[in-house]
């Protein structure tokens, strides 16, 4: 039998709370502590109204202090901006072709144009630039509107295919499903993979395709299928395909047509971003 605990002299109150013998101390918690735990009620308090805390419909508190993290990154942005106003007036006055002859230009210029492309770009060509299926990889030498420096800058200035700029790049492949005769599609589809090298579905249509080729295709294209920059109009006797290269893709875009659309940047981004992102996209290996 457990026996009573005995309390001394010098012991402290209980709480009158018992477990299994053992009582609890009624022991003050030590006045420093206390003290430093209002505290803490009071800073918090004080904290709560100083600066944004308590959320409303639209937005928080703005707290007495004005304090602001947007104003902040704003006041750093203004800084950088100011600290690179100099080069970037630089960028945007020299001729397209100068920029890789100055060093300290071409270098500035690959480095923010690397930052240019990743905050806006990646996106649809990925990190890398490799881009993605409907999405030109720009690491390649194959190019729809030309690779130069002055042909980036265009389509990256004026996009294309938008509503939004009367001077973007634009071209147009019909749906051949409302054209051309269900046979004839398959005719010219075997045609086109010879070009490429690929062997046909069906050799004998891939023969009769070439006539259906000529006739509805070669205008854009060209009668020998390596296509024509000034159209938009891919190169269909290499391995790169943007949509894809096997029978049943090449199938769709002969019936259905392809319809890719890229934005104007000029709406978005400053004349030196543009020239940044030009040079950065020129140099990944596949400019001209």
């Amino acid at each position: 039998m457990a026996k009573e605990p005995q309390i001394q002299n010098n012991d402290p109150e209980t709480t009158g709370h018992e477990w299994d013998g053992i009582q609890e101390f009624n022991n003050p918690l030590p006045r420093w502590w206390v003290w430093v735990f209002y505290l803490t009620i009071v800073w918090g308090i004080w904290y709560s109204v100083a600066y944004p805390a308590w959320p409303g419909i639209k937005e928080a508190t703005a707290g007495y202090m004005g304090w602001s993290t947007r104003a902040n990154v704003a006041e750093e942005i203004a800084a950088a901006e100011a600290a690179n106003a100099g080069i970037n007036e630089k960028l945007a006055s020299v001729e397209l072709t100068a920029i890789q002859g100055d060093d300290e230009l071409q270098g500035y210029a690959t480095s923010a144009g690397a930052a240019v492309f990743k905050t806006w770009c990646a996106q649809c060509h990925g990190s890398g630039a490799a881009g993605a299926k409907g999405y030109p990889n720009l690491q390649d030498d194959a190019w729809l509107w030309g690779g130069t420096m002055e042909d980036i800058h265009t389509t990256v200035t004026h996009g294309i295919r938008n509503e939004e700029d009367p001077d973007a790049r634009y071209s147009e492949m019909p749906a051949f499903g409302e054209i051309l005769e269900k046979e004839e599609i398959g005719q010219v589809v075997n045609y086109v993979m010879t070009l490429s090298g690929q062997e046909p579905r069906d050799a004998e249509a891939a023969t009769a395709g070439e006539q259906v080729f000529l006739d509805n295709c070669a205008a854009c294209h060209m009668d020998d299928g390596t296509g024509d920059r000034a159209q938009g109009a891919p190169n269909l006797t290499d391995a790169i395909w943007l949509y894809g290269g096997d029978y049943d893709t090449v199938h769709d875009t002969v019936t259905y047509s392809r319809f890719g659309v890229m934005p104007p940047w000029n709406q978005r981004l400053s004349e030196a971003e543009i020239r940044a992102v030009t040079t950065y996209v020129h140099q990944l290996g596949g400019g001209e």
